[in-house]
């Protein structure tokens, strides 16, 4: 694939980033696309290796490595270094849905899993993604694919995150009628409100729902499963029904203060920052401001991050951000070796923000917060904090442990706590009588099924909070069994298949 001796001739190019100065002044995508002559160039890096590590979607060590949708990455980065953009299109969307989302918030475990990536910087295959789909969006080449005849079956899905997105797509290809639950104003999920928009613009997700609600699904937004609707009357009036709701109750820290005015979770935050840029201007007191304030974010992950870059852009006063472990390595270890997801040292787009800012990265390593501070009127003023350090115990398993000495108090006005998820909320599991494993909807992968007849689940709240790309393989999956549920069988392919 590609050109035989491309990854030897050519060197990888990264992205163009906007200049962070400058970007901190709009809420606009941070990256620009590559132009074809160098999308051209990197696509000749890719390798003819017997075995595509990219796409062997799978999880070592708890970490994913290469595609979980088994994009076929080698036969499109071929056709774009011959200049087949439409081909390379073609290609691409066989096995993803909406390489629009993946070519631009996707971590890319693919490229941790490049065959190059063994001894030289991996081939830019995120990059390659993304200017395939906007080219295809540019040109005209992706179009409404209304099925041509309809079942009679109709299918409910509540959520309209990727994985909902996903399995309403097949299953409305496969010619049933989809209405698709969202309690949001906007459909989209986490995709609309918990991504900002400088890294996923939501012109580019309306743009999606747009060309699927032409397709023929149905949206029905500002509706909560549960509430609005039951699950009874969801069962009676639909003859399936897919439960993507994500794994939305967030892990909060529980220390002294934490009632604080000024303690906030990070997705709260987001949602309303996102909401406030869509609908300005929000009340005060459904918007969350970061003007002026000293700004501390704990936790160590792109939740974080787009924190930072959000409070960056409301004016901060200053920005910290707390990780609980110690600072990645500059190279893999001995323990992390290909074609494992690399666990090594990176600088996120918001960190390069907060150091062109204020002169320095905002992150702080091996520290744990103690106890959040208020001043009488209940305000957040404070925040203490003590270094840690990871030791090996009696049993020869490695634990924190505080390092005395080391106890620090850091001014604060506002705090995000971004410490991920701890799985889907509860009613509405309860409600439909679902088993739950783990917190999670108990729902064995490639089956799909609940124990309540006809009732499927996919995406995070069947795997837990894990990535859009696993979404969106969820999502077809469990669209297939679906089909095969109402039909006897599917011509829908499997992720696998492709």
């Amino acid at each position: 694939m590609g050109k035989a001796t491309g990854f030897i001739e050519i060197k990888r190019e990264e992205a163009t980033e906007r200049d962070p100065n400058k970007r901190l002044n709009d809420w606009k995508e941070y990256s620009a696309p590559f132009t074809d002559e160098v999308m051209s160039r990197q696509g000749a890096r890719c390798m003819d290796c017997g075995t595509p590590f990219c796409h062997i979607g799978t999880e070592i060590n708890g970490a994913t490595s290469g595609c979980p949708v088994y994009n076929l990455i080698p036969e499109w980065n071929d056709l774009v270094y011959r200049g087949k953009w439409k081909e390379a299109l073609e290609r691409l969307v066989k096995t993803n849905n909406f390489p629009e989302f993946t070519g631009r918030v996707c971590p890319a475990p693919c490229e941790g899993s490049c065959t190059v990536a063994i001894s030289d910087p991996a081939v830019a295959i995120k990059n390659i993604e993304r200017a395939i789909i906007d080219k295809g969006f540019e040109n005209g080449w992706i179009t409404p694919r209304a099925p041509e005849k309809r079942t009679g079956k109709k299918i409910a899905i509540i959520g309209s995150g990727p994985a909902g997105l996903a399995s309403a797509d097949q299953l409305n290809q496969a010619g049933h009628s989809v209405t698709v639950y969202e309690r949001s104003d906007r459909a989209g999920g986490l995709l609309t409100y918990g991504i900002p928009n400088m890294k996923l613009e939501k012109d580019v997700v309306a743009r999606r729902i747009r060309l699927l609600e032409q397709e023929g699904i149905e949206f029905i937004t500002n509706t909560e499963v549960g509430k609005d609707i039951s699950s009874g009357e969801l069962k009676a009036e639909y003859d399936s029904v897919i439960m993507c709701t994500g794994a939305q109750k967030q892990r909060d820290l529980p220390l002294k203060g934490r009632q604080a005015d000024g303690v906030h979770f990070a997705m709260d935050y987001l949602t309303a920052s996102t909401k406030n840029l869509l609908d300005a201007p929000l009340k005060d007191e459904e918007f969350i401001d970061a003007k002026g304030k000293d700004v501390i974010v704990i936790g160590g992950g792109d939740t974080g991050a787009d924190c930072i870059a959000t409070a960056l852009r409301q004016n901060c006063n200053s920005i910290v951000q707390f990780g609980k472990h110690p600072q990645l390595p500059l190279a893999r270890t001995s323990d992390n070796a290909w074609p494992e997801f690399p666990k090594v040292f990176s600088v996120d787009y918001a960190h390069k923000e907060a150091e062109a800012k204020f002169g320095e990265d905002p992150r702080q390593y091996s520290i744990q917060t103690k106890k959040f501070v208020a001043d009488e009127k209940g305000k957040l003023i404070e925040l203490h904090t003590i270094q840690m350090r990871k030791v090996t115990d009696a049993n020869g398993m490695f634990v924190y442990e505080e390092v005395p000495g080391t106890e620090q108090v850091w001014p604060a006005q506002l705090v995000l706590i971004a410490i991920g998820f701890e799985g889907p909320e509860q009613p509405l599991i309860e409600q439909f009588g679902l088993n739950t494993a783990n917190r999670k909807v108990d729902a064995a992968y490639g089956e799909f099924s609940t124990n309540v007849e006809g009732v499927f689940a996919a995406g995070d709240a069947r795997r837990g909070q894990s990535l859009i790309v696993w979404a969106i393989n969820e999502g077809r999956e469990v669209a297939r069994q679906v089909d095969s549920y109402l039909m006897g069988s599917s011509n829908l392919p499997t992720v696998e298949a492709m």
